[in-house]
């Protein structure tokens, strides 16, 4: 059979209901086995708040080290929910740094052949471009055990965002004002008593728009930072034409890469041809331990990567909740997206899920 990738619009997966099976897998690090009490918080939510069925698959709940030594085991996981029809989603249990080694292992024709819906944020980026080359709209959204898992209970628009996302086959609409307010706090999630403390909040301003004005139109495409500089070049980085009208949404780790990182991650993506096709540029509040200067330095790294372009007019839109601080906003994969400069909103025009 000839198959044809990279084929546009995109699938759109069933939508969730409650008493629907969903997978946990674990693509990256073995995070179940070394905080299972976080595991099961977040399995625990799925279960009663969204009445979800949660199926753990062989290898979700091993032990880290042996998952590190056995990337085919995790892709295999992968592949199975996946080809599963019992199975209406596939869920990260966390992140981590390696699921680029999952590529040699994954067949993009089982993802094409059962579309259904793929969520996770960080390092499951890998994964989203196997769905976006296989077709398939994907999401981009919390983790079982960040977000999910959030200390003292899901985050109000983690939930809804989620909820708009996965379970309505609606146009999504705007992306909801954050009135809870955002945090990178850490808490030692190894103290079982912790789980039930909630971090400290930072007040959110809402949106910050770095340059442009008026509205612009895309279909969203992005992910973590450092996990899109595995990406580059391999066979799952989409030719040049195909980020024509996009609009790249981006995200950086709790490791708090430096702004100088940032700058040159970005000129990678202009030395590619990919920045001048973008009809505009959306940036989640940067993740980790940053102080208002160094999140600051990243606003202005963005900035100066555009104006190297000679895209000084081109819409960003930063300070977004979708990345490594919580709340998680759920961003789908390949949906249309309206920027709208003036008001500083971020609206989703199409649904990301069908009946």
């Amino acid at each position: 059979m000839n198959r044809t990738w990279w084929s546009l619009p995109l699938v759109r997966p069933k939508r969730l209901s409650a008493g629907d099976r969903v997978a946990v897998i674990s693509p990256s690090w073995g995070g179940p086995a070394a905080f299972p009490q976080r595991y099961d918080a977040g399995k625990k939510v799925l279960e009663e708040r969204f009445g979800l069925i949660v199926v753990e698959m062989p290898n979700t709940r091993r032990d880290a080290q042996w998952l590190d030594a056995n990337p085919q085991a995790r892709a295999d996981d992968f592949m199975q929910a996946f080809g599963d029809p019992s199975i209406k989603a596939v869920i990260a249990s966390i992140g981590g740094d390696d699921s680029i080694r999952l590529a040699p292992y994954i067949d993009l024709s089982v993802i094409q052949d059962n579309p259904k819906i793929f969520l996770g944020y960080s390092d499951p980026t890998t994964l989203h471009f196997a769905c976006l080359k296989a077709g398939v709209v994907s999401f981009h959204g919390p983790t079982l055990m960040s977000g999910f898992a959030e200390n003292g209970g899901i985050s109000p628009l983690t939930e809804s965002t989620f909820r708009k996302a996965a379970f309505s086959p609606r146009a999504i609409g705007a992306l909801e004002a954050n009135r809870e307010g955002w945090t990178a706090e850490h808490i030692d999630w190894s103290v079982a008593s912790n789980q039930e403390k909630r971090r400290q909040r930072n007040p959110s301003m809402g949106p910050k728009l770095l340059q442009g004005s008026g509205t612009v139109r895309g279909r969203l495409i992005g992910g973590c930072a450092e996990v899109l500089e595995m990406l580059k070049g391999s066979d799952w980085w989409p030719q040049p034409s195909y980020w024509d009208n996009c609009i790249l949404f981006y995200e950086t780790s709790e490791e708090a890469p430096s702004s100088a990182h940032v700058l040159r991650w970005l000129r990678n993506f202009h030395a590619q041809g990919i920045l001048s096709r973008l009809s505009g540029f959306i940036l989640a509040r940067a993740g980790g331990h940053m102080d208002d200067a160094q999140r600051a330095a990243q606003h202005t790294a963005v900035v100066r990567a555009f104006h190297e372009a000679g895209l000084p007019h081109l819409p960003i839109l930063a300070d977004l909740d979708f990345g490594h601080t919580d709340p998680i906003a759920t961003i789908p994969y390949g949906i249309d997206a309206e920027i709208d400069c003036d008001q500083r909103t971020l609206t989703f025009l199409e649904s990301a899920v069908s009946l």
